[in-house]
């Protein structure tokens, strides 16, 4: 059967080229490549970046917590319509077309469903 010894070549293939590319140290445990230190201090940035977001989305929901207080203590309504369609055009704006979405959602974080 040719998929069984195709199977097993190329397993064989990616197996050398796995070896090949490994660098190992003195006492034989394989080295991290360059690569992967990028990657990973990559990730580590994103982590962060994320964390400061959420932190941010949550300022921005309290703040827009007191600001729909506000209006309703006045008499008011909870949602102002007009500067949200201000927040979703600058979104699309700075972001295109995906921007409206992120801007929606974070709308809908921040004051709730309509």
């Amino acid at each position: 059967m040719t998929t069984g010894t195709s199977t097993a070549t190329s397993e064989a293939t990616r197996q050398s080229r796995t070896d090949a590319t490994r660098q190992s140290c003195t006492d034989g445990t394989p080295t991290r490549a360059p690569a992967d230190d990028e990657v990973g201090g990559a990730r580590a940035r994103i982590d962060d970046l994320d964390a400061r977001i959420i932190a941010l989305v949550q300022e921005r929901r309290s703040v827009s917590a007191g600001i729909q207080q506000a209006r309703i203590d006045s008499g008011g309504r909870r949602v102002h319509l007009a500067r949200e369609m201000e927040i979703l055009d600058r979104y699309r704006g700075e972001l295109g077309r995906p921007g409206t979405q992120l801007a929606m959602t974070l709308l809908a974080l921040c004051r709730g469903r309509l």
